[in-house]
């Protein structure tokens, strides 16, 4: 069994995690392959932070019913979304499970919901432990748990849906983007899924999913080629029996882990093979794509744009800088990627929109922001210099860098180790992984 060396530790940390840290990396260099990716899975940190005080539903609801008050509910959720964004980038930057928090993230973008339309964080923050639940657990649960959950039955409008008022949002968004993909169901098909879901709903006094059978649709319904009367969790049952479903999720994590360009059909065939045959185990999928040629191919290294909480929470995790936390949740808004802020129903599309002319700037900002110092500790070191790796330049690079840095280098070594880290923090490669 091949051992890993040090630029193949790094590019597992670095691609499961946020940054790459240096004890991370040398706690798995020489560790043979397959056991270092074990260990990474393995390590569940489930601790979290005190969870802030948040509004209730039943006095958010009743207020957002008085259409006088709705600016302040507007106003209160504001304030107790940047609690929540704050408490979660808090647990970023702490957690001893980096991978499970990188797996919750994408769960997070692959199942949104929106602080501005649901304007509950409670809920939102109940949300967000259900994806660390099952993040490395069962999606066939998770689908079915997301389903009825209060915050994404407020964000796609299925609180809404009855028999005399069908809504089709969540139907819609359930085929399109949660399983089988916009080519592979009709306007039929969306038609009849919301009429299975009608009566979803949440309790008007426990804020908890609740079903009302008396907005029930219970007449039969045709779906993807299928008759009876179907209710919603037959409906997710059939899309989870589609080879398509299990296909969108490959097609995904692709995407997320391996690069950003699509997969080879045969690819995504065959994980979506391991994760049917498995019972949709996610972890199974997980360990058969980090063990894949794929994944450690030269080719699929330093070709993802590191999104920005890769960069922000990453850097602040890998390199001895500061940044004030209340600021953080400010900052990755800034840049494109405010936690519970998905850009559209779809989340955040990613890969190159990271760095547009207008969030590049910005991203090159908060970096230099972050390394600025007294960077003149050749004669005296100290502070952020004592805290670097005493190593090579090379090894820096190794450490810092993905690839070869696009600039030549404008401060070597010799000159003090954070004058170097700086340059390869600056550099255009630190922006991939």
């Amino acid at each position: 069994m091949k051992n890993l060396d040090f630029v193949e530790a790094r590019h597992l940390i670095s691609r499961t995690g946020f940054g790459a840290e240096w004890d991370e990396i040398k706690r798995l260099e020489n560790m043979p392959r397959d056991r270092a990716i074990d260990f990474l899975m393995n390590r569940r940190d489930t601790t979290l932070p005190a969870v802030p005080d948040f509004s209730r539903w039943k006095k958010m609801s009743a207020l957002n019913k008085d259409m006088r008050r709705r600016r302040m509910v507007m106003r209160i959720a504001k304030g107790e979304g940047v609690k929540l964004q704050n408490w979660w980038l808090k647990h970023m930057l702490e957690t001893q499970s980096p991978f499970l928090e990188r797996m919750t993230l994408f769960w997070h973008n692959y199942f949104p919901s929106s602080i501005k339309k649901t304007k509950l964080p409670s809920l939102l923050i109940n949300q967000n432990r259900l994806l660390r639940k099952h993040a490395l657990g069962n999606f066939s649960l998770m689908l079915h748990s997301v389903a009825k959950d209060p915050a994404m039955l407020l964000y796609l409008d299925g609180y809404k849906n009855t028999k005399d008022a069908v809504n089709e949002n969540f139907a819609r968004e359930l085929l399109e983007l949660f399983t089988l993909g916009r080519r592979y169901f009709s306007e039929r098909d969306v038609q009849e899924a919301a009429r299975a879901f009608t009566g979803w709903g949440i309790h008007p006094h426990s804020g908890q999913f609740f079903f009302d059978r008396k907005v029930h649709d219970t007449g039969v319904k045709t779906f993807m080629g299928k008759r009876g009367n179907f209710n919603g969790h037959q409906i997710i049952n059939i899309l989870l029996k589609h080879p398509r479903t299990a296909e969108t999720v490959a097609e995904k994590l692709w995407s997320e882990f391996i690069n950003s360009s699509r997969p080879h059909p045969s690819v995504v065939k065959h994980w979506a093979h391991i994760l049917r045959s498995s019972n949709y185990n996610i972890a199974i999928l997980m360990k058969a794509i980090l063990k894949s040629p794929h994944f450690w191919h030269h080719q699929n290294r330093g070709n993802l744009v590191k999104s920005p909480v890769e960069l922000a929470v990453g850097t602040l995790r890998s390199l001895p800088y500061t940044l004030p936390r209340d600021n953080l949740a400010h900052t990755l808004v800034n840049l494109g990627q405010g936690l519970f802020e998905p850009q559209t129903v779809k989340g955040w599309e990613g890969g190159n929109e990271w760095i547009s002319t207008q969030f590049l700037m910005r991203r090159i900002s908060l970096l230099t922001n972050l390394t600025r110092g007294n960077l003149n500790t050749v004669r005296r070191k100290s502070g952020i210099e004592l805290k670097l790796p005493d190593v090579s330049e090379a090894e820096l690079q190794n450490w810092l860098l993905a690839v070869k840095p696009v600039k030549p280098a404008s401060a070597p070594i010799a000159d003090g180790k954070q004058r170097f880290v700086r340059f390869l923090v600056l550099d255009p490669a630190y922006q991939v992984t």
